[in-house]
Protein backbone atom coordinates (compact mmCIF):
# COMPACT_ATOMS: atom_id res chain seq x y z
CA UNK A 1 0.00 0.00 0.00
CA UNK A 2 1.23 3.90 -0.88
CA UNK A 3 1.51 6.34 1.51
CA UNK A 4 0.73 10.24 1.34
CA UNK A 5 3.20 11.62 3.39
CA UNK A 6 2.12 15.60 2.32
CA UNK A 7 -0.42 17.30 0.24
CA UNK A 8 -1.21 20.65 -1.33
CA UNK A 9 -4.79 21.65 -2.84
CA UNK A 10 -4.62 24.44 -5.60
CA UNK A 11 -7.49 26.80 -6.32
CA UNK A 12 -7.30 25.43 -10.04
CA UNK A 13 -8.61 21.68 -8.17
CA UNK A 14 -5.04 20.02 -8.52
CA UNK A 15 -3.88 18.25 -5.85
CA UNK A 16 -0.17 18.13 -5.48
CA UNK A 17 1.15 14.83 -3.91
CA UNK A 18 3.88 13.31 -2.22
CA UNK A 19 4.16 10.04 -1.44
CA UNK A 20 6.27 7.71 1.43
CA UNK A 21 8.52 6.43 -1.56
CA UNK A 22 9.82 9.92 -3.13
CA UNK A 23 6.92 10.44 -6.10
CA UNK A 24 5.13 13.34 -6.07
CA UNK A 25 3.16 15.83 -8.59
CA UNK A 26 -0.28 17.03 -9.23
CA UNK A 27 -3.28 15.13 -10.29
CA UNK A 28 -6.20 17.54 -11.11
CA UNK A 29 -9.53 16.47 -9.46
CA UNK A 30 -11.76 18.72 -10.43
CA UNK A 31 -13.96 17.01 -12.79
CA UNK A 32 -15.08 15.24 -9.61
CA UNK A 33 -17.23 18.03 -9.22
CA UNK A 34 -20.78 16.93 -10.47
CA UNK A 35 -20.24 13.85 -8.39
CA UNK A 36 -22.07 13.41 -5.35
CA UNK A 37 -20.48 14.75 -2.45
CA UNK A 38 -17.49 15.82 -3.97
CA UNK A 39 -20.14 18.57 -5.64
CA UNK A 40 -19.37 20.71 -2.10
CA UNK A 41 -16.02 20.90 -3.62
CA UNK A 42 -17.97 24.12 -5.85
CA UNK A 43 -16.90 25.90 -2.73
CA UNK A 44 -13.02 25.85 -3.64
CA UNK A 45 -12.71 26.96 -0.37
CA UNK A 46 -13.74 23.28 0.59
CA UNK A 47 -11.27 21.41 -1.93
CA UNK A 48 -8.33 23.13 -0.18
CA UNK A 49 -8.99 22.22 3.12
CA UNK A 50 -6.99 18.60 1.89
CA UNK A 51 -5.00 17.24 4.77
CA UNK A 52 -3.35 14.36 5.07
CA UNK A 53 -4.45 11.63 7.91
CA UNK A 54 -1.61 10.27 8.86
CA UNK A 55 -3.33 6.81 10.39
CA UNK A 56 -4.90 6.71 6.80
CA UNK A 57 -1.89 7.77 4.95
CA UNK A 58 -3.97 9.26 2.53
CA UNK A 59 -5.68 12.79 1.83
CA UNK A 60 -9.30 13.84 3.47
CA UNK A 61 -11.51 16.20 3.87
CA UNK A 62 -13.99 17.82 5.81
CA UNK A 63 -17.73 15.47 5.54
CA UNK A 64 -15.65 12.95 5.56
CA UNK A 65 -14.04 12.24 1.80
CA UNK A 66 -10.96 10.76 0.99
CA UNK A 67 -9.23 8.38 -1.46
CA UNK A 68 -7.71 5.41 -1.65
CA UNK A 69 -3.62 6.73 -1.63
CA UNK A 70 -3.06 3.44 -3.69
CA UNK A 71 -5.58 5.16 -6.42
CA UNK A 72 -3.72 8.51 -6.25
CA UNK A 73 -0.47 6.93 -6.79
CA UNK A 74 -1.58 5.52 -9.74
CA UNK A 75 -3.30 8.73 -11.20
CA UNK A 76 -0.13 10.30 -10.63
CA UNK A 77 1.76 7.41 -12.73
CA UNK A 78 -0.78 8.10 -15.54
CA UNK A 79 -1.11 11.92 -15.61
CA UNK A 80 3.05 11.65 -15.21
CA UNK A 81 2.91 9.54 -18.07
CA UNK A 82 0.77 11.32 -20.45
CA UNK A 83 2.56 14.70 -20.06
CA UNK A 84 5.53 12.89 -21.09
CA UNK A 85 3.87 11.14 -23.60
CA UNK A 86 2.76 14.66 -25.13
CA UNK A 87 5.43 16.24 -24.51
CA UNK A 88 8.05 17.39 -27.53
CA UNK A 89 9.63 14.00 -28.66
CA UNK A 90 7.60 12.28 -26.09
CA UNK A 91 6.55 9.25 -28.17
CA UNK A 92 8.37 6.98 -30.21
CA UNK A 93 9.52 8.46 -33.48
CA UNK A 94 9.07 11.84 -32.27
Amino acid sequence: MHRVTDCKASRDYKLWLKFEDGLEGSVFLGNLLDLGVFSVWRDVDQFCRAAVDSQAATVVWDGGIQFDPDILYQDLLSSMAAKEFNSPGGFPGG
